[in-house]
């Protein structure tokens, strides 16, 4: 047997396992880097999150990234050359990390990498005939493995889509092996970029789960301040607060197919960006409006399409606990108009239950990772292809 794949055995066996979770989001702020020590798998797995760092990305490896993202004409031969550039970048990073802990890569038996994300493509979006769900990330898992001498896993979302699936949210399959708990029902609610959340049921039923994008999360307000005020994000609403919102803005901007569509559902920047904002602003009739006007607006929006989504699965007669992690949790009134659209709910960050609401989605990652390698014997979901039952992760060996 090849030594290595002697070695994966090994591990899948051993009573516990140390794996790394990757996590680089569209909103391009840095790589998540979260050390997991794991203890069995499926419902029955335990976690202890041993170290978590974000690296800020640099403003060279944003403008690389942005000159593929999202858009449908790029430079290939860029692409290319991103694909390992990007491991390479998140290697350094890793090894890094590793170094400052005091942690011998060797004592690492698995590295789950997202990687990054550069077009995300449902046929709900693209409606081209012939064509499936499609979604695009880069940064190799092979450069990933030989750079740090870890196994590695990474490209999850496409199993997913081959299952039927749209490769995303694929949130649902850690959230339930981790946050479910008899006795509460519970919302599981992520806003990055995008945002998403998992219903998780109090009778810990594992066909009853789903968990689906509701739209933008940060991605339209951080594209804005961005081109407009030369900021990476809207820092505690600063702009928004200073604007009013623009109820004509806001109607056209929550006037599309994306909203009626059932769940699970996914999107992306591909769909929610400055277009589809100036396509709002030209359709509401608007001659002029304030930037600060527009970021209060977009803060809405997001907030509305989150509740809208999320009152479509709360059922009044039920209680239901609602724990927030992403970036958008920091940003305070999008909080407000959330929890005031919601009034009589109770609100958490997932601190409430002992995991780092910002380490969140890159411990996700390191749960795929062990369930792939140590469990893969869990049914879940609604017995469709919107939820399939499989195991994640491409297995790249280090030699």
């Amino acid at each position: 047997m090849n030594k290595n794949l002697h070695k994966l055995c090994g591990i899948a066996a051993k009573p516990t396992r140390l794996i790394i979770g990757l996590m680089s989001g569209t909103s391009l702020d840095g790589l998540d880097v979260a050390l997991c020590r794991f203890t069995g798998s499926g419902p029955e797995t335990r976690i202890e999150l041993v170290q978590f760092e974000t690296y800020p990305y640099e403003t060279r490896f944003k403008e690389e990234i942005r000159s593929v993202f999202s858009k449908k004409t790029v430079d290939l031969e860029k692409l290319c050359l991103l694909n390992g550039w990007v491991a390479q970048q998140h290697a350094a990073i890793i090894l890094g990390f590793l170094r400052k802990w005091k942690v011998n890569p060797e004592e690492v038996d698995l590295l789950a990498s997202h990687g990054q994300t550069v077009y995300h493509a449902p046929k709900l979006q693209h409606q081209q005939p012939g064509f499936g769900n499609a979604t695009l990330q880069i940064g190799d898992g092979d450069q990933l493995a030989v750079s740090t001498g870890i196994i590695t896993l990474s490209d999850f979302r496409q199993k997913h889509i081959a299952a039927g699936g749209e490769g995303a949210p694929l949130a649902v399959y850690g959230d339930y092996f981790i946050f479910s708990k008899k006795g509460e029902n519970r919302i599981m609610l992520n806003i990055g970029g995008i945002a998403n959340f998992t219903y998780l049921p109090a009778d810990l039923d594992a066909a009853r789960i789903f968990s689906t994008d509701t739209g933008p999360g940060n991605t339209l307000m951080d594209a804005y301040v961005q081109q407009h005020f030369q900021l990476p994000y809207d820092k505690d609403a600063a702009v928004a607060k200073k604007g009013t919102v623009h109820e004509a803005l806001l109607a056209e901007l929550l006037k599309n197919a994306f909203f009626d569509k059932g769940f699970p559902k996914t999107t992306g920047p591909e769909l929610f960006n400055l277009a589809y904002l100036e396509k709002a602003i030209i359709q509401a009739g608007i001659a002029e409006i304030s930037h600060p006007d527009v970021m209060a607006t977009l803060n809405r929006f997001s907030a509305v399409s989150i509740v809208s989504a999320m009152k479509r699965t709360l059922d009044a007669d039920k209680s239901f606990t609602i724990y927030t992690s992403g970036g958008g949790m920091h940003n305070p009134l999008l909080m407000q108009h959330i929890q005031e659209l919601l009034p009589g709910y109770t609100f958490y960050t997932t601190d409430a239950l002992q995991i780092n609401p910002d380490a969140k989605e890159a411990l996700l990652f390191a749960v795929l990772a062990n369930e792939s390698v140590a469990g893969g014997n869990t049914a879940i979901g609604n017995g469709t292809s919107d939820i399939p039952s499989v195991s994640m992760g491409k297995i790249s060996l280090p030699g």
